[in-house]
């Protein structure tokens, strides 16, 4: 698959990659592609939106996009993969603070929530996959096992932390107009909590959620006290809630 980037980054977006579905030209999918990053700009630039982690990205136009096809389909799996890999490596180069990567899949039908958190399950197994086959190393500084409180994703060596949207979320701050995967990067995490940052910035998008929303979310818990796997997809599960993928070994 051929991958076209572009630059935007007077638009908020640093690059767009958009990969051609079949019988979609490059143009057509650019255009398309640009136009879903613009929307997501302003979803995330509202004044109520309450992740200012993701403002700061946009602020400083440091957001990557990648605009696929279908959340369902594994037609993105080997192009995605590789670009998560090249992100990481960029990040481990560079260490810019808050960067982060944009999936969208605007082609995917109509989703609820747990038939999206069942096709983000699949698409997670499979890039994972396709990671290991790429030959990369899981971060050790995480734990593989998404049963464990220590558990998160690793692309290129380094760690992520997966935030699904899609238009049906229970939870406004998730309610994006086409399903998308944001992928952190766990060290961002690390370094603001080093620098005496981070539970500044937790309190703030915490207080900015439950205004939005009207309730504390459930399911947020600070990494290590809880496995980040039932995050994930933003639907609300009890404990007795098991992961769909078993990890990688």
């Amino acid at each position: 698959m051929n991958t076209r980037e572009v630059a935007l980054a007077d638009r908020g977006v640093d690059t767009l990659l958009a990969a051609p579905p079949p019988r979609v030209g490059d143009e057509e999918a650019i255009r398309a592609g640009v136009a879903v990053a613009v929307r997501f700009r302003d979803f995330i630039a509202a004044r109520s939106y309450p992740c200012v982690g993701a403002k700061s990205a946009l602020a400083r136009n440091q957001m990557t996009a990648y605009v696929g096809t279908d959340l369902t389909s594994a037609w993105d799996d080997v192009a995605l993969a590789r670009q998560l890999v090249g992100f990481a490596r960029d990040y481990a180069r560079h260490r810019e603070l808050f960067i982060t990567f944009v999936a969208f899949f605007p082609q995917t039908p109509r989703l609820d929530e747990e038939a999206f958190e069942q096709a983000i399950w699949q698409r997670i197994a499979s890039l994972q996959a396709k990671d290991e086959w790429l030959g990369q190393p899981y971060d050790e500084a995480v734990d593989p096992d998404p049963t464990s409180p220590n558990f998160s994703l690793s692309f290129g060596g380094q760690s992520f932390f997966v935030v699904g949207m899609h238009p049906d979320a229970s939870r406004p701050a998730r309610r994006f107009e086409v399903p998308a995967m944001v992928f952190n990067l766990h060290d961002q995490f690390e370094r603001l909590r080093a620098e005496g940052r981070y539970e500044k910035l937790r309190a703030s998008i915490l207080a900015r959620d439950e205004q939005l929303a009207g309730s504390v979310n459930p399911m947020l818990a600070r990494h290590g006290e809880a496995s980040e796997a039932r995050q994930y997809s933003g639907r609300i599960v009890g404990p007795e809630w098991t992961c769909p993928w078993p990890g990688r070994g």
